[in-house]
């Protein structure tokens, strides 16, 4: 049995204050992929330059900084087939007024600073990503069973 792929989604302050974060982690369950790992935080500003270490030198990370350490964050892994290709197809780019309908930012957003979601770019960046975040004895492993999900009180 080959191991299934996880990536990190972050929820970001916009959608956390917006109240989204179900709205978004159903897009995921719904697809068929499972939570191994789920947190609200507070990403404060070393965190911030750690994760986002490839833009503190663009004119705009200041915004960025002041943003995702302005309110909570939830940050969660999720683990499936292909979980890295698709959860990116489901995020949609991270200019939000050019997502498709159907995608979380093209739902959810229309601002590539306030674009609710970050999703790992590659597996390489999710291992990464997700060690920056969590701790190995914070993700679990258990079988989704649909028999357990549907099965009746009687």
């Amino acid at each position: 049995m080959t191991m299934k792929e996880r990536t990190l989604l972050l929820i970001k302050p916009d959608a956390v204050q917006r109240g989204l974060i179900g709205d978004v982690i159903t897009r995921f369950e719904h697809k068929g992929f499972k939570i191994v790992g789920m947190k609200m935080l507070h990403m404060g500003k070393e965190l911030s330059k750690e994760h986002y270490a490839h833009l503190v030198s663009k004119p705009f990370y200041p915004d960025l900084e002041k943003f995702m350490t302005s309110q909570p964050i939830v940050a969660v892994v999720i683990e499936g087939k292909d979980a890295v290709e698709v959860t990116r197809l489901i995020v949609g780019p991270t200019n939000a007024s050019k997502a498709p309908g159907g995608t979380v930012r093209g739902d959810f957003s229309n601002s590539t600073s306030r674009n609710v979601i970050h999703a790992s770019d590659s597996k390489e960046t999710a291992v990464k990503e997700i060690g920056r975040f969590f701790r190995p004895n914070e993700l679990f492993e258990y079988e989704l069973n649909d028999a357990f999900l549907y099965a009746s009180d009687e």
